[in-house]
């Protein structure tokens, strides 16, 4: 099996359900881990998945307003999945990094797994 990791990835992005974190941003940190059963060997770029291709989904579905977290967790696992059917399994975390609750250091997130 392998697995491809892209972790730490930092975008700005306007996530959220209150109307100033749509006009201000946040800044999002996201690590995804996309398992492979049916890849073997890997002789080429097209024998493996390309942690390229992942990176530039997760970007452009990073760049697209969404009021939940988990929204954009599902969204991008099904784009992935989406790209490369060999895909067996993939686990996507997104943290915000500066929430807006008054008086909180820290960051809160949420992780999605789905097996296919």
């Amino acid at each position: 099996m392998y697995t491809i990791h892209l972790h730490n990835l930092l975008f700005f992005s306007r996530h959220g359900i209150h109307d100033e974190e749509r006009i201000l941003g946040n800044w999002f940190e996201v690590s995804v881990d996309v398992k492979s059963e049916k890849i073997k060997s890997v002789e080429t770029i097209s024998d493996s998945i390309n942690y390229a291709d992942v990176f530039n989904i997760i970007k452009k579905m990073m760049n697209e307003p969404t009021p939940l977290l988990e929204t954009v967790a599902d969204k991008v696992i099904n784009a992935v999945y989406q790209y490369d059917q060999r895909i067996s399994e993939i686990t996507f975390t997104i943290k915000k990094m500066n929430p807006p609750i008054q008086a909180f250091v820290g960051n809160v997130g949420i992780t999605l797994h789905k097996t296919f």
